[in-house]
Formats: C-alpha cells, structure tokens, sequence
C-alpha cells in the first residue's frame, strides 16, 4: 500500500459502520452524472494511481455490457484467474458491484477503504473540479480494493454511461470491447448513432485491441476510423469472427463459433434470447485474442462448461413458477426489440401480460413500438427511484400508440408498484406469461420482494 494510504488509514475514521460508508456514497446522487475525468485523475493522482497496477478488460456498449462482462468473469475465474468485476446498476445490494472471484466486496473492506477514500474525495471536492460524483468515488473505490487488497490477475470493468468521458475510463486496458450501439443516453451522448459510437469508442486505446458486435454501418465507419488512428487492430462480428446457431430451446442454447485463431463447435449457454449468443460470442472473441495477445490459458472443456453455468440476474431471468413471472430490464429500443424477439422465440403462453415503469430521462415511443403488438394486458407503474416516469404520462403514450397501431389492450395505471404486482399476478393464469420490464430500478425492486420478500437497495 502506497505511502498516501497508510497515512490516511492512520487518521482518525469518519465512518464507523459499512451502513455509513455505502449511505455516504450512495447519498453522492445529488451531484448527478458529470462526464469527464478530471476528477478521476485527481483522485487517482492523490492516490500514486493505484488504477496502474491492474490488468483490465475494458467493456462497453448500448445493451449486453453486463452479460458479456459475467461470460468472461465465469470463464477466467473457472479457469484459475483471480478475477475482479466492477459492473453497474446493482441489482440489490451496493457491494455486489465490486466482486473478487464472484463474491461481493466484503463491508470490512468497503468501510476501510471509503474511510481512506474519504478525504481525497473532500480534497477534490474543494477545487474547481467540484465534487465527485457517485459514480466516480464507486470507481476509485474499486480499483483501491483491486489494487491493495485482492490484486486479481485480470479485471472485468465495465462503463457506466458512454465511454470516452466515463469514470472507469480512467484506466489503460490490455483489450477494450465494444458490445453494440444503440438509441441510449443520447440526451448525453449525441443524438445520432455516429455520435453515440464516437463516445463509446473513446475506450479505445493507442495499440490496444478492439473486439465488438456493432452492426449499423455508420457506426462501424466511427469504429475502424478510431482504430485507425490509434494503430490498433478491430476484430468485429460477422467480418473477422461469426457464429452459427445449431439449436435453441428454453434454457439451452447450442453454436458454433468460428474466429481468426480457430473453431470452437457446440458451444452451449444457458441464458435465454439470440442476443445472448451474441454476448457470449463477443466473449468468446475477447478470450482468444487475450489467448493470442497475453498467453491467458482456457481449456477447452473448462470454457465449454463456464459459458453454460454463467448467470445473469434481471435479464430474461424466471423468478416464478406459479404463476410464470419473467423479469428482464430492457428499457431503451434496442433492448425492447431483443426481448420481443426472445419473447417470440423462446416462450410459448396463451397470453402476455406486461407490467413496465421507466425513467423519465427516456424516449419511450419506440420502447412501446416493438413490445405493445404482443400484449394483452398491460400495466403501468412507476419504479421506486428519483426522476422517475409518472405513470400517467407514460399511459398516455402507451395509449396514443394502442389507437396508432390498431391494438386491443387493456391498459392500467398503478404507481405503487406492489400493487401493480398483485395485479399482474391476478391476471396470469398457468397458460399465460408475465413480464415485468424497464428500467433496472424497478427489476431490481420486484426481484428482492419476489425472492426474499425484502427491499432491494439498488442504485447507479
């Protein structure tokens, strides 16, 4: 540990419990999101840039940073490697956002640590780069917890929002993936898809590999263009790696993959949806050119059986039988077309019946678009979270588009999510299927009192 620290570690604590520390983060909302990294290079400045000392995977993307990000951790870590993961939002608990060899940071540790943190974050706060933001004291907190107490041989990092203005760009990756672009964050990121794709391409950096599943040709034009200036080689789907589906049921889906290094036939994974399987192709691209580049060894027998035991909660995630409930955040255009198409694909009922809350910070329109033709009955809510959709105004589009699009829907309103629950729970009779979507904030919420009968604290 550097000298910064032990001194700091030697002054008097400011939080005595882990209860306080995660409160003096989490309460760190308040200053919004503020893209740039001048903060960030402070705080890693005061503190010898601890965020040297690791070797990161650097991941970002519209839709399936979080899936893509738990293929590797499962595969690396089943194959020997310590392993950290720093992913966002939490589904339950803060801690669960900082994981070493898959198990949370433990609050010992993450009190400790936000105790050291703590006084270079009011330092920063008193300059001209003004407070930290909540994001960004979780970023440092967890390249302090990977580079001075468990010092794993690889982290799993993904952004939070865009990527060139990021916190956790930060760092400097052996690889840099990019998982897909869509219609996301664009009130931040740019309006177009060429703009959005230059912030997410400002990950990439001089010599260090790209890997990514971006499809629109705009956005690879942006793409090949960065890589280009910055010397560096783009493996890309369906150009110099692709994958062939053999077979998909419910829970098991089989390809084969086929990349510039070799073959690997018969893959199977266990998350459900086509676009899963673009997930884990994007892993599996990423694992051979870190095979190729850093001699990272991964049997053959071992990677078969890691990609089928990867789990992903919150996405196409069954958290009931009786009746069928199925959970998945898709809440942005993309996201809601993939699950449409899952839907269709994937699951068999005699009725579909959707309870969705959003954020208002959202376009929703062409949410509704792909995912209304399906349902029968219809629920709106209103996730437990600061700026959020009113449930009113959103019904109102919902039913604009319902009258547009020639649909018989029964639309409801109901703020109070638990009460939007027991309805959609009395509508699903044993043919039929219950989705509950949007924002991550509301899955998070109805995941814990479905399975624990308890409150999430889930959060950016």
């Amino acid at each position: 540990m550097s000298r910064v620290l032990e001194a700091n570690e030697r002054e008097q604590s400011s939080f005595n419990h882990p209860e306080e520390a995660i409160k003096w983060i989490t309460d760190r909302t308040a200053f919004g999101i503020k893209p740039g990294l001048g903060r960030m290079e402070k705080l890693m400045e005061r503190l010898d840039h601890p965020e040297r000392r690791l070797k990161f995977i650097h991941v970002a993307g519209t839709n399936g940073k979080g899936s893509t990000c738990a293929f590797l951790s499962e595969v690396l870590l089943q194959s020997g490697y310590d392993v950290g993961t720093f992913t966002s939002p939490y589904i339950e608990k803060y801690t669960s956002r900082l994981q070493y060899n898959g198990q949370h940071i433990p609050e010992a540790d993450l009190l400790r640590l936000c105790n050291l943190l703590k006084p270079h974050v009011d330092a920063v706060a008193e300059t001209e780069l003004g407070s930290p933001t909540m994001f960004e004291v979780s970023t440092a907190l967890a390249i302090l917890y990977f580079s001075t107490v468990t010092y794993p041989d690889f982290v799993v990092w993904e952004t939070g929002l865009g990527g060139r203005l990021d916190s956790t760009n930060i760092v400097n990756p052996i690889i840099s993936v990019i998982t897909n672009i869509g219609h996301d964050h664009m009130e931040i990121l740019g309006e177009t898809i060429e703009k959005v794709t230059a912030e997410k391409a400002g990950i990439i950096k001089a010599g260090v590999p790209v890997v990514s599943a971006v499809e629109q040709p705009e956005a690879i034009h942006v793409l090949e263009q960065v890589c280009s200036e910055k010397q560096t080689t783009l493996y890309l789907l369906n150009r110099q790696f692709h994958s062939k589906a053999i077979s998909s049921q419910l829970n098991q889906q089989e390809f084969d993959f086929h990349g510039p290094f070799r073959k690997l036939l018969g893959q199977k994974i266990a998350l459900n949806g086509a676009h899963q399987v673009k997930n884990a192709v994007v892993a599996l691209m990423t694992l051979e050119v870190l095979r190729q580049y850093y001699a990272v060894i991964v049997d053959d027998d071992i990677l078969l059986r890691a990609l089928y035991e990867t789990k992903w909660p919150g996405r196409l995630e069954m958290v009931s039988e009786q009746p069928r409930i199925l959970l998945d955040g898709a809440h942005n255009p993309e996201g809601a077309e993939t699950l449409a198409n899952a839907l269709r694909q994937t699951y068999t009922f005699k009725k579909l019946h959707l309870m969705m809350g959003m954020m208002a910070t959202k376009h929703h329109s062409d949410y509704l678009r792909h995912i209304l033709p399906m349902v029968n009955t219809l629920i709106i809510t209103e996730p437990d979270f600061r700026n959020k959709m009113d449930a009113v105004k959103l019904a109102e589009l919902a039913r604009t588009l319902k009258d547009e699009l020639n649909l018989q829907i029964q639309i409801i309103i109901e703020p109070d999510w638990k009460q939007g629950l027991t309805q959609l729970k009395h509508f699903t009779t044993s043919e039929d299927l219950a989705v509950i979507s949007g924002t991550l904030y509301l899955v998070s919420d109805v995941r814990s009192w479905i399975l624990y009968q308890s409150d999430s604290e889930k959060g950016w």
